[in-house]
């Protein structure tokens, strides 16, 4: 939800020649509506064979493991099963030339070991020493789940006493900074905030970083559990004026946080769901499309077919959700035009890759949640802010919603506010659309920042 997703998880190699010709680093790039989307693989050889990580940097700059692949005869094969994603390509000395493949959708991508063009402009706002604050490592752990925490505590010099707020990172596996696109929204609120007498808790995710993996079977109530047990980490170490901040679905864990750990004491939503996650997602097809430069027919077929699968996912009581999901998906691509249904093989690999995503455990618990149900229970002083040119959790639906649901709670200390020509990162934008994440040198907008440390700072 935060930001797309494009690719999770790689690579296994065996091989029986070229083995130095293979190893090493190879940069490539596909074309995704209309944006390049660099890749690198880096391969090394092992005791068995070869094993690599495949990096998608403009995304994220975790180097992802591989999960299997195959060399032979000069030909590449790599399979993401979980992710329905293939690679093809042939070793050709100084060049990898082949298809990759995702969701059913072809790629070309040659891949060679010139050094890879610069990714990013300019990032001014990333924080540069000397740092005039204190800075500390920390690590605990999670009593409910048993995985270790890790992350970055930064505080004011010369104070004793602070509001201090723990970082909630949105959808994804994200580090401590929320890095995308070169971007580092959270290290430069923790700098910003800092500076100004606000300390500031930011954490790797699980699985990322120094944190330890959680489970596959992980939801975001486990997600809410790690922050949970961060403010108790705060409390533990005398922090009393604890607040949270949480960025698309850390905005949604924030109430459920707060709903129940009475040690927090404010909140700020930045970009947070307001209504249903299914309304939510439903807006956000037709926003991104709307971004994109495509408001046709085709779209609203699209948004229709969603709002029917989103619909079985979260009223599902049966027993086998993959197997009844899957006669579902087909029954109603059949109502499709004939035009877009392409070849049965495109079909079938398109109704595998939905199954695949649709039945995550943690997607199957996001569907279901009403954002209400916390936000009406919450009392404490809450900011909720949003951008104009946000398509992936639209502004006015969504700040709305979190306005009705605390009149529900009778809170009587909330400011809802939303800016002008900011995106979902908060950055000034001209359309809002995905592509110009990683184009836009700012970090994110001053006054958003001036808007959240003057806020704080007003409930000493």
């Amino acid at each position: 939800m935060k930001h797309f997703k494009l690719l999770l998880t790689f690579i296994l190699f065996t091989t029986l020649g070229f083995s130095q010709g293979i190893m090493g680093t190879w940069n490539g790039k596909i074309n995704v509506q209309g944006t390049d989307l660099p890749l690198i693989f880096k391969i090394d050889k092992t005791e068995t064979g070869y094993k690599s990580t495949l990096t998608s940097p403009l995304q994220s700059p975790i180097a992802l493991p591989s999960t299997m692949t195959s060399f032979l005869d000069s030909k590449l094969i790599v399979q993401i099963v979980n992710l329905n994603i293939e690679y093809k390509g042939e070793f050709k000395g100084t060049e990898i030339s082949g298809i990759f493949t995702q969701r059913g959708l072809n790629f070309p991508l040659i891949l060679t070991k010139d050094a890879a063009a610069p990714l990013y402009g300019s990032r001014p706002q990333e924080p540069k020493p000397p740092y005039n604050y204190l800075i500390k490592e920390v690590s605990f752990t999670n009593p409910v789940d048993k995985n270790t925490l890790a992350g970055t505590l930064t505080t004011p010099k010369d104070k004793t006493e602070f509001p201090v707020v723990v970082m909630i990172t949105g959808s994804g596996s994200q580090n401590r900074d929320e890095e995308v696109f070169g971007h580092k929204p959270f290290w430069v609120i923790a700098d910003d905030f800092a500076n100004k007498g606000i300390g500031v808790l930011r954490l790797d995710d699980r699985g990322v970083g120094k944190s330890t993996m959680g489970s596959k079977e992980d939801t975001t109530e486990n997600f809410a559990s790690d922050i949970n047990t961060a403010v108790h980490y705060l409390k533990d170490n005398s922090f009393n004026n604890i607040g949270l901040i949480g960025h698309s679905e850390g905005g949604l864990i924030a109430p459920i946080v707060a709903a129940e750990n009475k040690n927090v004491k404010f909140i700020i939503s930045m970009a947070g769901p307001g209504i249903a996650i299914d309304k939510l997602m439903l807006l956000q097809t037709k926003a991104v499309s709307k971004s994109n430069g495509i408001e046709n027919e085709e779209t609203d077929t699209s948004a229709n077919f969603n709002k029917t699968v989103y619909a079985f996912v979260k009223n599902y009581s049966g027993s086998n959700l993959k197997s009844d999901l899957r006669l579902r998906l087909i029954a109603e691509m059949k109502k499709l035009p004939e035009e877009q249904l392409g070849t049965a093989d495109q079909m079938n690999e398109f109704v595998e890759s939905q199954l695949q995503q649709l039945t995550m455990p943690w997607f199957v618990n996001f569907i279901k949640y009403e954002p209400n149900a916390y936000w009406s229970r919450i009392t404490i002083p809450v900011l909720a802010i949003n951008g104009t040119k946000d398509v992936q959790v639209t502004a006015t639906e969504n700040l709305n919603g979190i306005a009705t649901s605390l009149n529900k709670a009778a809170n009587e200390h909330f400011v809802i506010r939303k800016f002008d020509n900011l995106n979902h990162l908060f950055q000034k934008a001209e359309t809002g659309a995905l592509s110009e994440y990683a184009k836009i040198e700012q970090t994110i907008s001053p006054e958003v920042l001036n808007t959240m440390s003057n806020w704080i700072l007003e409930k000493k």
